[in-house]
């Protein structure tokens, strides 16, 4: 299960024919780099990034060859040797924004941020 953009899949079927294979066929030459790997009992988690290609439609934008990057945290949990739950974030308004796609409509609270310099909004696409 995921944030709202990842959805919920039962079993690996699922996850492969609803999640994985839409994935890469939305983005090509992609490196993952996980920035660290934390365990705790029964629980794996990771936080990183995917150095990728924007080479297939994602969620409603055509290709635009752009190299972007795609954070995620990802959560595990383990019983008996095998995945039994699997909680993951993806921070797609950054990949979108990153596709020209702000989808926030300039609200985010950025604008809080006392050092946060003011980028021109993103064209719509």
């Amino acid at each position: 299960m995921g944030n709202t953009g990842c959805g919920t899949k039962e079993g690996v079927r699922e996850f492969q024919d609803n999640w994985q294979k839409p994935f890469q066929a939305a983005f090509s030459d992609k490196v993952c780099i996980d920035e660290a790997r934390l365990y705790m009992g029964e629980w794996a988690a990771a936080f990183g990034r995917q150095e990728a290609v924007h080479s297939g439609l994602f969620m409603g934008v055509a290709p635009t060859e752009k190299k972007i990057e795609i954070r995620y945290m990802d959560f595990w949990k383990v019983e008996n040797g095998k995945i039994v739950d699997n909680w993951v974030m993806v921070d797609f308004p950054n990949v979108l924004a990153q596709l020209g796609i702000d989808v926030f409509n300039g609200q985010g609270w950025e604008a809080y941020d006392r050092n946060e310099k003011k980028a021109p909004k993103p064209k719509d696409t």
